[in-house]
């Protein structure tokens, strides 16, 4: 036998959602705006008994709200979705009472592959068939629990979308929290990290930088000879002097020649 049980529904607080906030039915119509699944987030799904009714269910919550739901108090604007053993109906809240809406959630069994009346059912990559024997509702979607026709209980339960779709395989205790934690995952997948740092860029200020540095050898006679010309706007002259630093040999010679010219009035060589 299906479980029975309810879901609660509330807008997702985003501004294309504001005028919709605890709105009456009757004016989305005349505004011609759906209420969509998509515009929607579950804040709370629990077990009842088949006999149970939205209005004892919206009760329960103005006395004492369930520790686990996630949202407000039901208001006007939320939807209650009743699965009772796995007929579902869904149920606008109006300021007094509700009305039941259609289309929120797919739950017309006969363009499906899977509803709860299904058996004889073969999974991809399962051997055997299966049939349905409960079923949940998480995020809008409905998903069941399928049990082998020839071994039943001796191997593991499989979750399966409405479309027939293996969701979660290996399961032992039916719709508990790990199965639907697992369920939400798979639509709902987390997002890759990103790299935790940018590999860092030279601008090309510093690139053309780079380059003068690496042009002009700290030290060089060429390098020396450039910044005396950039100070004054000329030339220095060069000492006479080798590369080791010290005056040549053949400079030596011409000094000493001139200085003898000079005395004895002659001219210099």
């Amino acid at each position: 036998m299906a479980t029975s049980q309810f879901a609660l529904y509330q807008l997702k607080n985003i501004p294309e959602n504001r005028e919709k906030h605890f709105c009456p039915y009757q004016k989305l119509q005349e505004k011609g705006i759906k209420v969509r699944c998509g515009d929607y987030e579950q804040v709370y799904i629990g077990r009842m008994p088949p006999t149970e009714t939205p209005e004892n269910i919206r009760k329960q919550f103005d006395t004492k709200m369930p520790r686990t739901c996630r949202g407000h108090s039901i208001s006007v604007s939320d939807v209650l979705v009743l699965n009772k053993e796995g007929e579902v109906t869904c149920y606008y809240v109006e300021k007094t009472g509700f009305t039941v809406i259609t289309g929120f959630i797919r739950i017309d069994a006969s363009d499906v592959p899977v509803s709860i009346d299904t058996t004889g059912f073969h999974i991809e990559g399962k051997e055997g068939s299966w049939l349905a024997f409960d079923s949940e509702i998480i995020d809008g979607k409905l998903f069941f629990l399928m049990e082998h026709e020839k071994y039943g209980r001796e191997v593991a339960w499989v979750v399966v979308d409405e479309s027939g779709k293996l969701i979660v395989d290996n399961v032992y205790n039916g719709f508990d929290q790990t199965v639907t934690q697992r369920i939400e995952a798979y639509f709902h997948p987390p997002k890759p990290v990103g790299e935790s740092a940018r590999q860092e860029k030279t601008s090309p200020a510093d690139r053309q930088k780079g380059i003068g540095n690496s042009g002009d050898r700290p030290g060089s006679g060429i390098d020396r000879e450039r910044k005396d010309t950039a100070i004054d706007g000329r030339k220095k002259p060069v000492s006479p002097k080798g590369k080791s630093g010290r005056p040549s040999v053949l400079a030596k010679l011409h000094q000493k020649q001139a200085e003898i010219a000079k005395r004895s009035g002659k001219p210099a060589p």
